[in-house]
Order: structure tokens, then C-alpha cells, then sequence
């Protein structure tokens, strides 16, 4: 059992889907993971909030879409912890981003910013107040890495140094695409690399772990998700595979290696 009481400043501490029908993602994914989707009022429109919980620990957040993202395909958004939001979010257009929003308060849970960076990938910024996010991480049904994709992760990589004090560190991958580590203090808290695919936009991954990727997967094509990349195994990561929600979310799962 993996669980966290802070964050330090860069570190991925939250995911959230944004989908046009909460009720369907509470389903889908309280199904698939074993959450209990709890609700919680979202402000003064009268919506709500939901939090995906394990054991009653804080997994991720479920929130409906803005008017102005009428049309738009459900997504997931990564969220990295930083001490002073404000502070941070000075930085971003200076350092070639842009703040799309923010920084503001979410009621007493902490205070936010949503930033691009310059390849256009969206990211948020939480400075933790009552919420920490993600309490429980790196075992089954929860987010187990975060990966920032981008066709040009050289523009982007000094970005997020000069903000947030994200290092990285370049890995060879057995013939495949390079890959590059983040860190902070040293420790990995995350990747980059560029999209696996065509037409995929620059954004942030989620990846939640699984006991067995090949059950979850045809799980999720039941209740109504469908399997981008079926699972296939990276030596000495795990097995994985990239999926799309019913609303079009996409996710990946990531399954343990098997024990030598």
C-alpha cells in the first residue's frame, strides 16, 4: 500500500476527468477500478464534484465540462504540486507558456492555476490546502506515472526547469523512440516523449495500474470503452495498454512485470 501525505513542488498529485457525463464516467470507472465515486457539491451553479476513492483514500476527481467545452471529447488532466501557486504561474509566460486560467481558490482545498506549456500541453498547478490529492497511488486501481506528450519534448523540457525545477535525463529504450525521465530531487516523478501516434495533440498521460491489463482491457470494452493500443509488453516495465473511455477519454493501464 502506497499512500501520500505531500507532494514536492513538480510532482504529479492528482488527476481529474473532464467529461460531458459525469454519471457515465462515475459508472465506467467505479466499475472498472473499484472506486466508490462519492459526490461533493462543485460550486455555486449547483454541480458537483466527484472523487474516485479506494479504501477511502482520494484517487481522482470527476468534473462535468464547461459551456465552453460544448463538443469537446472527455479528457484527463494531470496535476503537478507547487508550493506557491501564484508564484509559479509568474513564470509561465515569461518561460514561453501560457496561464489559461488562475490562480484561484478552490473553496479551503487549495488554490490552482490550468497553464499551457509552449508545445500547447494543458497542465494544472495545485497549491495544497486541505487537499493534498492523490492519497493513495502506485498499486492496482490507482495512478501509477504521469508522461508528458509532446512532438518537440526539447522545447518543452527547459520549460518546465525553469518553473517548476523539474530535471530530466535522457533513457535508451531498446531501439524504440528516446525517452526521458523527469525528476525532481532526484527522484523520478514522471516522463516525456513524444506521441505514440499520429494526430494525437500534445498533452499530460495518466496511467493507472492493474493486476492483469488484458482483463481490464476487455472489462473496459464492456462497459463501453474501447482499446487504442491493446496491451503489449515493455521489457523490464510491465505490460500496458492505451484505452479510451466511453465519452473518449484516453488512459493507460500499466501491469506489473512478472516475477523473475
Amino acid at each position: 500500500m502506497s499512500k501520500f501525505e505531500s507532494y514536492k513542488q513538480g510532482t504529479p498529485c492528482w488527476v481529474e476527468l473532464t467529461t460531458p457525463d459525469q454519471q457515465a464516467g462515475k459508472t465506467f470507472y467505479g466499475q472498472l477500478f473499484g472506486w466508490d465515486v462519492v459526490d461533493n457539491p462543485g460550486g455555486e451553479d449547483g454541480g458537483v464534484y466527484m472523487i474516485g476513492n479506494l479504501e477511502g483514500d482520494p484517487v481522482a476527481g470527476i468534473a462535468g465540462q464547461m459551456p465552453n467545452l460544448a463538443g469537446h471529447p472527455a479528457f484527463w488532466t494531470v496535476y503537478l504540486a507547487v508550493d506557491d501557486v501564484d508564484a509559479v504561474a509568474a513564470k509561465v509566460a515569461g518561460a514561453g507558456g501560457k496561464v489559461e486560467a488562475g490562480p484561484f481558490d478552490v473553496f479551503d482545498l487549495g488554490r490552482m492555476a490550468a497553464i499551457q506549456d509552449p508545445t500547447d500541453a494543458r497542465v494544472n498547478l495545485w497549491q495544497a490546502k486541505e487537499h493534498i490529492g492523490t492519497e493513495r497511488a502506485n498499486e492496482p486501481g490507482t495512478p501509477i506515472w504521469n508522461e508528458l506528450v509532446t512532438p518537440d519534448v526539447a522545447a518543452a523540457l527547459p520549460f518546465y526547469a525553469e518553473v517548476l525545477g523539474i530535471g530530466s535525463e535522457e533513457m535508451s529504450m531498446d531501439g524504440g523512440p528516446a525517452y526521458t525521465s523527469l525528476t525532481v530531487d532526484g527522484q523520478t516523478i514522471g516522463g516525456a516523449t513524444v506521441p505514440p501516434m499520429d494526430h494525437l495533440p500534445p498533452h499530460w498521460n495518466v496511467y493507472f495500474n492493474v493486476v492483469d491489463a488484458d482483463a481490464t482491457v476487455a472489462k473496459a470494452e464492456e462497459l463501453g470503452g474501447k482499446a487504442l493500443a491493446p496491451a503489449f509488453d515493455v521489457p523490464g516495465i510491465g505490460r500496458m495498454a492505451m484505452l479510451a473511455d466511453a465519452q473518449g477519454a484516453m488512459f493507460w493501464l500499466m501491469q506489473a512485470p512478472a516475477a523473475e
